[in-house]
């Protein structure tokens, strides 16, 4: 074998040994307790019935493509918020083709909201808007904007401050049950499945710092 090619295979080698290492730390930064997803939000069947029927959350018709490795959240939450919509692009492979991002299947260390707006404005025309900073009033009035039909709102928040462990995630907002007070999280993680949660809760999940950013909304409309 030249050295040449003996370079190349070890690159190729160090590149796949460097992937699966990435993959890995993800994984083990964003595992939970099954019992402190139980007992962290709520899930009871009147409840969430309820919310299933809300204008939005009821164009996702109960189905939702679930993220296929725990760095995809962002693509995955954007495939299904257009799919309610109508649009054609319903997949994490779709959201990602041509983005330059994620090449490998793997979006290392996930994307940040606005790395996932700039991935969403490459595929659709709508408008999209990436929401941060904003007060709890301020975060109210978009949640009861979220039963609206048109609109999809998208939520990065850290699951720590809800579930006492994971890092960052990014998963659709189906809509406010607002005489009860409660937010619908449509979460991709099939683990998780969808759930209720108090909004001063969301806030204080969404209300967090990622890099030097706080997280936030990404409104599609």
């Amino acid at each position: 074998m030249s050295r040449a090619a003996r370079i190349a295979l070890f690159a190729g080698v160090l590149a796949l040994v460097t992937l699966a290492g990435g993959a890995s730390l993800v994984v083990s930064q964003t595992k939970v307790r099954p019992e402190a997803i139980r007992s962290s939000v709520t899930r009871s069947e009147a409840g969430v019935e309820k919310a299933w029927a809300l204008p939005a959350a009821s164009t996702f018709k109960r189905e939702l493509t679930w993220q296929s490795n725990p760095s995809l959240c962002g693509p995955a939450s954007v495939a299904n918020a257009l799919r309610s919509l109508g649009e054609t692009v319903t997949s994490e492979t779709a959201v990602l083709a041509g983005t330059g991002r994620c090449w490998t299947g793997v979006c290392f260390m996930g994307l940040t909201l606005d790395e996932l707006g700039d991935v969403t404005r490459l595929k659709t025309s709508r408008t999209v808007s990436v929401l941060r900073d904003l007060s709890p009033e301020q975060f109210q009035q978009h949640l009861r904007r979220a039963n609206e039909p048109g609109r999809r709102y998208i939520i990065n928040f850290s699951r720590k401050e809800i579930f006492g462990a994971g890092t960052g995630h990014h998963s659709p907002i189906g809509g406010y049950l607002e005489a009860e007070d409660m937010v619908f999280v449509l979460d991709v993680n099939r683990d998780y499945q969808p759930w209720l949660i108090e909004r001063d809760r969301l806030f204080a999940a969404m209300d967090t710092w990622d890099g030097k950013k706080k997280r936030g909304l990404l409104l599609i409309e």
